[in-house]
């Protein structure tokens, strides 16, 4: 008996956090838009150099010189980094963070409310009966 209250407890404990995280999820994407701007725009961040750290430093030292391959690797690499913080500049992450927070904060409410009103109510019937 106590196996299957375990595992019934188990199941409504799934059900509700896989509920939880799909309706999260689809806050963010209907209601809470700005929720995940931040992660967007991170991925979106173009690579560190467009070339080793060695020659990096083989051209600061005056031992080298550019080629034209890296001269416009380098000019369009400076095109991108400067379109990705122009684009992080304007996000607002507390903004974002929030919207992430109310989102989850939201999900939760919405699945936790019906199932605890749900039980109460057998609850009550039970104890009435008895």
């Amino acid at each position: 008996m106590i196996y299957l209250y375990t595992f019934a407890m188990l199941g409504l404990v799934l059900l509700t956090i896989g509920g939880v995280r799909f309706l999260d999820m689809g806050l963010k994407v209907y209601v809470f838009t700005k929720a995940e701007e931040q992660e967007r725009i991170m991925y979106k961040q173009p690579a560190y150099a467009p070339f080793s750290v060695e020659r990096i430093q083989e051209i600061e030292k005056g031992e080298a010189e550019l080629t034209a391959q890296e001269h416009e690797s380098l000019k369009r690499w400076l095109i991108e980094q400067e379109n990705w913080e122009r684009r992080n500049e304007e996000i607002n992450p507390v903004t974002a963070q929030r919207h992430r927070n109310a989102s989850f904060n939201l999900a939760l409410i919405l699945i936790g409310m019906p199932l605890y009103f749900y039980h109460w109510r057998v609850i009550k019937k039970d104890n009435e009966h008895a």
